[in-house]
């Protein structure tokens, strides 16, 4: 049984670090959370958003500049600010050659998104674009603890990505409570993923391949 309501779709920040390294987390973030907003359609538009609005801070601003992105609807639009203390490096949209390496960046943005621009204030600007998403597809009425687990658990990743930022040396859990976390929170997802038509052997093999890619090219 299924309604047409959209999932709830509260704003959202995360404070970052401005390096190259970061983007990917960002991206896979932005992933996670649009996945459960049901904007599956805008997905890769918003990842590219980020990759260029936060690799704008680290070339222009310089890397490991204290930065945040916060994410939010702006009625039918999909809003993604990146926040940053330096107002006077603005972005500008440059005429570049076919063969240019750089320069592309806020011309990917503005092909991209419906509208972009800049914000300043006394202590900081936000440079934002907006992207267009389609009507959102049909949600199961009875969504239960463990899909609601899965939303939450993107709250406490965000929270926890928070705190590294802000202090070093946070409370760590044990090994064992840490594994049977882990457990639960993958069962979660699993179901979360099962709720929505995806096959959750398909998901565990996916993820699979890619831990075993990431641990070969760490070796």
């Amino acid at each position: 049984m299924y309604n047409d309501n959209p999932p709830q779709r509260k704003p959202w920040s995360l404070p970052f670090q401005a390096e190259p390294e970061e983007v990917s987390a960002l991206r896979r973030l932005m992933r996670l959370h649009l996945g459960l907003w049901g904007l599956q359609d805008v997905i890769e538009a918003a990842q590219l958003c980020v990759t260029e609005l936060v690799s704008n801070v680290v070339t222009h601003v310089g890397p490991g500049t204290p930065a945040t992105l916060a994410v939010s609807m702006s009625g039918p639009h999909l809003r993604i600010e990146v926040h940053d203390s330096d107002t006077r490096a603005l972005p500008t949209l440059m005429e570049v050659a076919c063969d240019s390496e750089g320069g592309r960046g806020m011309a990917l943005v503005e092909a991209t998104a419906v509208r972009w621009g800049v914000e300043l204030h006394a202590d900081r600007k936000v440079t934002w674009c907006e992207l267009a998403t389609e009507s959102a597809l049909p949600w199961s009425v009875d969504e239960g603890p463990r899909l609601r687990g899965a939303e939450g658990l993107l709250d406490l990743y965000t929270t926890e990505r928070t705190a590294r930022v802000t202090a070093v040396g946070a409370h760590r859990l044990s090994v064992a409570c840490a594994e049977e976390t882990a457990i639960e929170i993958i069962s979660d997802l699993l179901h979360w993923f099962h709720a929505h038509g995806r096959d959750a052997d398909e998901v565990l093999e996916r993820a699979q391949v890619h831990f075993e890619t990431e641990a070969g090219a760490a070796v």
